[in-house]
């Protein structure tokens, strides 16, 4: 795997992955795109994300919806690394139950996420969920 990040004025940089993909980043705060620190939060939630979405549809839950809510703290100073993130799933479908979220979301964190794998060696990383029911 390989990628490119280029930069296009100011500190706004057109990152590009080795799939060809494009994303623009901004180190001003997030003002004209995400910041990098913001890409890596939300990179921890596509992959948990993904992954829970997998093991629920493979054990042949009906799953409608799936959201994770990603709450964080940084250090004051620099380098201001991430000490907690917290992700919490919302699932949304028919029949689902505690047990079956609880173990995607264990397993996701514990086993197939290399995005939490990686970040949980130096952050605090918890997991959270919550069943929304359809009928």
């Amino acid at each position: 795997m390989h990628a490119r990040v280029k930069w296009v004025e100011g500190l706004s940089l057109l990152g590009e992955s080795s799939s060809g993909h494009q994303i623009m980043m901004d180190g001003n705060a997030g003002d004209k795109a995400p910041s990098p620190m913001e890409m890596v939060l939300m990179a921890v939630g596509g992959c948990s994300t993904i992954d829970v979405i997998s093991i629920l549809q493979k054990g042949r839950y009906d799953i409608k919806d799936c959201e994770v809510k990603l709450t964080s703290r940084r250090r004051e100073e620099a380098p201001r690394l991430f000490t907690s993130i917290n992700l919490h799933f919302i699932v949304t479908g028919k029949d689902l139950s505690d047990k079956a979220v609880e173990r995607a979301v264990t397993l996701s964190a514990e086993k197939y996420c290399s995005v939490s794998l990686m970040l949980a060696k130096t952050v605090e990383i918890t997991h959270s969920f919550e069943i929304k029911e359809i009928d």
